[in-house]
Order: C-alpha cells, then structure tokens, then sequence
C-alpha cells in the first residue's frame, strides 16, 4: 500500500513541500514500529489524550526496542500536518523532512491501509464522518502484526460511544516492557 505524504523541500512560504508517495514496505519492513489509529485528527479524544499521550511517551517508547511511532488517521496529508501544528508537534523543518520530529502523522485519506488492517467503521449516523478508522493501536515486527489492541475488542459500525481504554500510550508501553 501506498501513503500520500508531503515531504519538505527547499523553499520558503505556507507550503514548501512536494508529494511523496511511501509504501508501507518503507516504513515497516525490517522495523519494529508502533502504530495507533484514531478516528480523525481534531476530534476530542484524539487531540485531548491519544495523540497528547504518545508525543508525551515518545521517547520512552522508542527506548524499548522501538524503531518508529506512526499516528494514522483517515484525513489527508494538508488535515494531519494543520493538526501536529495545532498540537504544538515540533515540525520537522529539514528538507527531506517528513512530518514532525517526535510521533509521524500517517496520512490515510482513503481509508486504503485502515481497511487492510479490518478496521474501517462509518461513523455517519451520529456524527456525520463517512468512514473512518476504529481507534486501535499495534506492534508491527517487519511487516507483521506482533500485538493488536482493539477498542472494545472489535470494529462497531456507527458506534454510539468512543471507546478509549487500551490503545492509549500506557497500555502499549506495559506491554513493550513485559515482551523485551
């Protein structure tokens, strides 16, 4: 699969940055990287806890044999940059630089990786959002899934409730500690 992503490029202005496509093999392959997928960028819980919480862990994280940490959500590239600024996510303003210097915001704008993984919902009814990915988070040892942690145990359709109980940053950490 393939992210449509923004890279910086020399320049100046509101927007030096040019495409660049990333396949997942790039960014998982020979890597052990945690991955933790919201509903969308701006939305309470996401900006209030999830995203706040692994910026805030990054680095214990990493410490644990961790190679990268990727937040995804489906919005596209222009949404998850506006949000890292609007979370106060130190940019990453070196040409080549993909994102932020801490947590990577993983742009899935049409839903293609959220879908793969099995974790596509509509989130229509009641708010409105089309489709959207089920809050999650995972350990990806060179391209497979080492440990999965489900919101609610599965995927709901038009889910009244967001749930927010094991994908947050402690609940992957404890488990990076009991598996090192």
């Amino acid at each position: 699969m393939v992210f449509k992503t923004r890279v910086r490029v020399e320049g100046s202005g509101d927007n030096p940055f040019d495409w660049c496509d990333v396949k997942s093999e790039h960014l998982f392959k020979g890597k052990r990287v945690v991955l933790f997928a919201l509903p969308g960028a701006f939305t309470p819980t996401c900006s209030t806890t999830h995203l706040p919480g692994y910026e805030a862990a990054y680095d214990e994280i990493k410490s644990l044999d961790i190679d990268e940490v990727y937040c995804l959500s489906v919005n596209d590239a222009f949404v998850m940059r506006q949000w890292g600024l609007h979370q106060g996510l130190v940019e990453d303003k070196t040409p080549g630089g993909k994102g932020f210097k801490k947590v990577k915001l993983l742009p899935d704008g049409a839903a293609e990786f959220t879908r793969g993984m099995g974790m596509s919902t509509m989130w229509d009814e009641e708010r409105g959002f089309g489709e959207r990915s089920w809050r999650y988070s995972v350990v990806i040892n060179d391209m497979r899934v080492e440990k999965l942690f489900i919101e609610g145990g599965s995927v709901v359709q038009n889910s009244g409730p967001d749930p927010f109980e094991v994908s947050d940053a402690p609940t992957m950490i404890e488990y990076l500690k009991k598996s090192a």
